[in-house]
Order: structure tokens, then C-alpha cells, then sequence
């Protein structure tokens, strides 16, 4: 396990970071790729790969960077053109960074990742694998959301999402959170008396502060996005730093700089993060006391016999809420093996009375299911 780094200053010594940085940080006035940003950002990484520190460096960009291609004038709306910017920009994104990096002597590699790479336990396995045999080699992964395959109703909702699961995927000591602004204030900079808040070491002290959810023209996230990153890392062990994209270096060289998000917990599995934390639940199962006190003491899969409703549509390997009838309060999530209508006639629920029929295994497994307290 991982030690928990608990002081901004080691980030320029920790073996292993994340960084993010996002589309605003990367484009220029016409929407294009800012290529002077990208090779500051290229030039503060490498800095550290040449300390020795392993480097993942999560991206958005693609699709701002297909934008001008396109002959859009701003960030398109439509799922499909979004895609097609996404696959028309990707290209550049890549080649921009491929240039940049090797100024320094140092290959990168492309990863595209989608939500079923963290929830599915062998694509987990294989991404962590991978990710960790090129950082083996000495190579620099970027990463991004495959925005070219997936759609609103399965993707990790932004990059920052996206960094903090990367970031236990791999084992990482701290996450860097890039954007163009100096770090989180109490309100948003405009304001004239919003000020820079340097630590957050309990995300409840955040709840008297305006943090906007807008993001910018080319971006798909705002400060909330950020700070629920922030939650998703520090709720596993790992610190987060959110700071500019222009003082990159200066937060790799130890100044304080920026917002430091202090880890709370002994690092934690990726997978169980994102079911915890993914906000699109396809359905509800509500159990009963044996059933609750069997997954929450006992730790056993969910069996059948516990259940006493359904609610909603799912099918097979979709994520559902599992709640506590006589509490009425959601205990976890989890990937359930059947669809709804089969769950309804193993327990005999209206309209399949007369079809109920006994199920062959767990509707969730115990390996599936993560806790909420």
C-alpha cells in the first residue's frame, strides 16, 4: 500500500503523479490548440520525469482542438458533432504532445478510456497493468475520456473524474488538477472579496462558499467538477492539488501554490470509488433486515430471497441502489446479474406473480457492491 502523502511540499519527490489539465488551459482565442501552453505544461513534466518521478498525464482538449477543423465556432452541443471533434481533434492532441515531449527525449502513449474499464473488474485489471508497464518504460501516458464511443448515458462526466480514478489505477501519490485559474476560492475570482483558499482538509467547510459548476466555452467542467475530483482522490489516500496550468513548475518545485485538498483515508480501490461516487444509478432494490445486515456486517453477496421491491429498468451489469426498507436510506451500489423484470419474478413482484421462479446465483455479488456509510 501506498504511503498517504499528506504535505504539499514532497510533490516535486513523490514517485508517482497525475496530472490533469483542462481544454481552457490548452486553447487559445480561436479555439484552437494553444501550442505555447502545451509545450510549458510538456516542459514542467518533463522537468519532473527527469528527477525521476513517473509521470500520467491526463488531457482533455480533443474535442476544443477539432472544433476550428470543423468549422465550428464554438464548443458544438450535438452529442454526434461532439464525437466527430473529438476524433478529428484527438489526432492533433496527440501529435501536438508527441512533438513537444520528445524535445525532451521522452515517448509518449495514447490511452482512451471509458467508465466500463474501471467497473468491469478484468478491463480494470488490464488498464492498471498496462498503465503500470509504461510507466515501466519510462513512457508518459495521456489519457482522456473516449469521447468518440461513449454518450451521456455512460461516460465518467469529465476529465477531472476521470484523473482521480486514474490516479488509484495506478497507485499514484498525489493528483495535480490544472485550469486556469490559481486554486479554489470562497468565491468565484471575479468577486471582490473572494478569497484564495490554500487547504481543504474537511469538504464541509466548502458548503459556505459559492463554487460555480460552469465551466468554460471549450470545457465541460467548473470548479464543482474539480472539487468533487478532489473528494473522489482525497476519500482514497491520495492529495490533490488544484493550481493553475501556468504554475505547473512552481508547485512541482515544493512553493505553495494553488489549493491542497489533504487525503482522509489509507488508499482505496479505484473500481469501488467509481461505484460509490458515479451519480447514474439505473434502478433501485430495496431489501429487507436479514438482507441489510447480511451485506453491511457480514459483508455476503445480495441474494434474491433478501429483496422486497424493484424500482426502474435495468438490465444485466448495470449499476443499481441498494436500499434499506425499514430505514428507507441507500446503504451501497452495485452491479447487479439480472435485469429488472428477472429480479421482479424471483421475488414474485406484480405483474410476475404467477412467474416467479428462483434465481441461479447473487443478484449482487459481493465483490460488486460498495458501501455509502
Amino acid at each position: 500500500m501506498a504511503t498517504v502523502l499528506a504535505n504539499r511540499h514532497l510533490l516535486g519527490s513523490v514517485a508517482r503523479i497525475v496530472v490533469k489539465v483542462g481544454s481552457s488551459s490548452l486553447t487559445g482565442s480561436d479555439s484552437g490548440l494553444h501550442h505555447e501552453a502545451l509545450a510549458q505544461l510538456v516542459d514542467a513534466l518533463s522537468a519532473a520525469r527527469e528527477r525521476g518521478q513517473e509521470v500520467v498525464l491526463v488531457s482533455s482538449g480533443a474535442v476544443a482542438a477539432g472544433i476550428a477543423p470543423l468549422g465550428f465556432t464554438k464548443r458544438p452541443k450535438n452529442v454526434r458533432d461532439q464525437q466527430a471533434a473529438a476524433m478529428v481533434g484527438q489526432a492533433q492532441l496527440m501529435e501536438a504532445y508527441t512533438t513537444e515531449f520528445a524535445r525532451h527525449g521522452i515517448t509518449v502513449a495514447q490511452v482512451l478510456l471509458t467508465p466500463d474499464d474501471v467497473v468491469n473488474r478484468t478491463h480494470y485489471a488490464n488498464v492498471s497493468a498496462a498503465l503500470r508497464r509504461l510507466l515501466h518504460y519510462g513512457v508518459v501516458p495521456i489519457v482522456n475520456e473516449n469521447d468518440a464511443v461513449v454518450t451521456d448515458d455512460l461516460r465518467f462526466g469529465d476529465n477531472d473524474r476521470v484523473a482521480a480514478l486514474v490516479a488509484h489505477v495506478v497507485g499514484a501519490s498525489a493528483l495535480i488538477l490544472c485550469t486556469d485559474v490559481n486554486g479554489l476560492y470562497s468565491a468565484p475570482p471575479s468577486h471582490p472579496q473572494a478569497q484564495l483558499i490554500s487547504t481543504v482538509s474537511d469538504f464541509s467547510q466548502l458548503k459556505e462558499y459559492a463554487i460555480t459548476g460552469k465551466g468554460s466555452d471549450v470545457g465541460t467542467g467548473g470548479m464543482s467538477s474539480k472539487v468533487r475530483a478532489a473528494d473522489i482522490a482525497t476519500s482514497g489516500g491520495v492529495g490533490t492539488l488544484l493550481v493553475a496550468a501556468a504554475d505547473l513548475g512552481r508547485a512541482l518545485a515544493g512553493e505553495y501554490v494553488g489549493t491542497w485538498f489533504v487525503p482522509r483515508k489509507m488508499r482505496g480501490s479505484a473500481r469501488d470509488l467509481w461505484l460509490k461516487y458515479s451519480a447514474r444509478v439505473a434502478g433501485t432494490l430495496h431489501i429487507d433486515a436479514g438482507a441489510s445486515h447480511a451485506v453491511q456486517v457480514g459483508g455476503a453477496s445480495l441474494l434474491a430471497v433478501g429483496i422486497t421491491a424493484v424500482e426502474g429498468e435495468f438490465s444485466a451489469g448495470d449499476l443499481v441502489q441498494v436500499v434499506d426498507t425499514a430505514s428507507g436510506k441507500a446503504i451501497g451500489k452495485g452491479i447487479v446479474a439480472f435485469s429488472a423484470g428477472e429480479v421482479k419474478r424471483f421475488i414474485g413482484q406484480a405483474p410476475y406473480e404467477q412467474e416467479r421462479r428462483r434465481a441461479p446465483r447473487a443478484v449482487i455479488h459481493a465483490d460488486d457492491f460498495v458501501h455509502l456509510n
